[in-house]
C-alpha cells in the first residue's frame, strides 16, 4: 500500500489516524512538528502527507509554502484543522493543498479523502526554485515583494539582468503551484487561444527578448493581447539595451506598451551571502528530479562557492553545483572538490591595493567590521569548517569565535 506522513502536535490524533490507516495496510510515518516533518519528508519520499495547519514550530501553511518554493511539493498534501477559517482552506489550496479535513475527521471522510489524494500521487516534475525559497535574504526578499506589487498591477513584466542574471529564478515567484509554465522562447509553432486557454492560470516566460525568432516575437504579442482573458502571467528578461533590442525587431515604444512593468535585477556578486543557500536549494532539487545521486555540501565547500567570482553568472552557478554533485566521490562534496572544479580563486580572500587606504576614509567602528569581516574570510578559506584550527590561528575562544562569526553573519 503507500507510506503516509501523519503531521500533528497532538498525540492522540496522531495515533487515531495512525490506527485507522495502519488497518487499511497503509506504512504511516508519524511527526510531532514541522522539524520532523522535513525530515522524514526527504529521507522518506511519503506518497501522502496528512499536515495540520496549527503547530507550535512551524504552521502547516507555512510548510506547505517551504515545500511549495523549493520543489519539494511532489506529493500530494491534505490540510487538518479544527479552527481554521474558510480563507485558509482558500489558500492551502491555491499553494498546492489536495483536499482539507476538518477536526474531529471522521473514518470515512478520512479514508475517502485518502483514496482520493493516493489516486493524484504519481509525482510531477519538481517545481523550480523561487525567490519565496529565500526568506532570510533581505535583497531576494525584498526583489520579491516588488516583483508581486508589479504583477498586481500588470501581468506583463520586464525583467532587465546582466550578463547571466537569474532571470528565470525571479520569474518563477509568479507561479502558483501545479499551474502551467510554458517557455515562448522554446516553442517554434504559432500560439492560438486554445494553447492560451489551457495554460490558464499560468505564466509565459521569455528568458531573453533578443533571442526570440519573427514568429515567437508575434506569439508573445498575440499572448500578451489575451493575458487577463485567461488569468495569464507574462514575463521576460533581457540583457539588451534599446539599440540591440531595435535590431533584433523590438520597437522601445512597443516594448512599453506590451511591458508597464519593468524591474531591473540585482548582480550576483550582490546576493554573495546568499549563494550557500542557493546552492544547497539548488542540489535538493537536482536530487529531487533524480538527475544528481543524493548529495550534501559541506560547509567548507559552501563557503568556497561563496567566494568565487562568478563571472558566468547564474548560469555558471547552476552549472557548476550539478557538475560537482555528479562528480563527488562521496556523499558530502568537499571543498577540494570545488577547487578542483573551478581552481584556486576561492582558496584566499585578496586585499587589493589601497584597501587600507580605503578603510582609513572610514568612521572607525564601520573599518573595523569590514576589517574583521575580510579577515574571518580569509581564514574561513583557508581551514573551512575546522573550527579547532580557527580558534588556534586567531587566538580566540571557540564559543566568543562562534559568536564573532554570528555577528558578521559568516557561517
Amino acid at each position: 500500500m503507500a507510506k503516509i506522513l501523519v503531521v500533528d502536535d497532538e498525540v492522540g490524533i496522531r495515533e487515531l489516524l495512525s490506527e485507522i490507516l495502519r488497518d487499511e495496510g497503509h506504512d504511516v510515518l508519524l511527526a510531532e512538528n514541522a522539524a520532523a516533518a522535513r525530515t522524514y519528508r526527504d529521507r522518506e519520499r511519503p506518497d501522502l502527507v496528512l499536515l495540520d495547519i496549527w503547530m507550535p514550530d512551524t504552521d502547516g501553511v507555512t510548510l506547505l509554502k517551504e515545500w511549495a518554493a523549493g520543489g519539494h511539493l511532489t506529493m500530494p498534501v491534505v490540510m487538518m484543522s479544527g479552527h481554521a477559517t474558510i480563507d485558509t482552506a482558500v489558500e492551502a489550496t491555491r499553494i498546492g493543498a489536495l483536499d482539507f479535513l476538518e477536526k474531529p475527521i471522521g473514518m470515512q471522510k478520512l479514508l475517502a479523502s485518502v483514496s482520493t489524494a493516493l489516486d493524484h500521487r504519481q509525482r510531477p516534475a519538481a517545481h523550480s526554485l523561487s525567490l519565496a525559497a529565500f526568506p532570510r535574504s533581505t535583497v531576494l526578499r525584498d526583489l520579491r515583494k516588488r516583483i508581486d506589487q508589479l504583477a498586481a498591477g500588470s501581468p506583463a513584466l520586464l525583467l532587465r539582468s546582466a550578463p547571466g542574471g537569474f532571470v528565470e529564478l525571479a520569474a518563477r515567484t509568479l507561479q502558483n503551484t501545479h499551474r502551467p509554465w510554458i517557455d515562448l522562447g522554446h516553442d517554434s509553432n504559432a500560439l492560438s487561444q486554445d494553447d492560451l486557454e489551457s495554460a490558464a492560470g499560468g505564466v509565459l516566460y521569455v528568458e531573453e527578448l533578443a533571442r526570440l525568432t519573427r514568429l515567437q516575437q508575434k506569439n508573445l504579442l498575440f499572448a500578451a493581447e489575451r493575458l487577463e482573458k485567461y488569468n495569464l502571467k507574462l514575463v521576460a528578461g533581457t540583457e539588451a539595451d534599446a539599440i540591440t533590442l531595435a535590431a533584433h525587431g523590438w520597437d522601445e515604444q512597443l516594448l512599453a506598451r506590451t511591458f508597464p512593468g519593468r524591474l531591473s535585477l540585482p548582480l550576483l556578486a550582490e546576493i554573495k551571502d546568499d549563494l550557500p543557500d542557493l546552492a544547497a536549494h539548488l542540489l535538493a532539487q537536482l536530487v529531487e528530479n533524480e538527475e544528481v545521486p543524493t548529495r550534501r555540501f559541506s560547509a567548507a565547500a559552501l563557503n568556497q562557492l561563496r567566494l568565487h567570482h562568478w563571472t558566468g553568472g547564474y548560469a555558471e552557478f547552476r552549472a557548476t553545483i550539478k557538475s560537482l554533485a555528479l562528480a563527488a566521490l562521496r556523499d558530502e562534496v568537499e571543498a577540494e572538490d570545488v577547487t578542483d572544479l573551478l581552481g584556486h580563486d576561492t582558496a584566499t580572500v585578496k586585499v587589493k591595493d589601497g584597501f587600507f587606504a580605503e578603510l582609513m576614509k572610514l568612521p572607525l567602528r564601520e573599518a573595523r567590521e569590514i576589517f574583521e569581516r575580510r579577515y574571518f574570510e580569509h581564514h574561513l578559506a583557508t581551514d573551512g569548517s575546522n573550527m579547532t584550527r580557527l580558534a588556534e590561528k586567531t587566538g580566540l575562544e571557540r564559543t566568543h569565535l562562534y559568536r564573532k562569526l554570528k555577528d558578521l553573519g559568516l557561517r
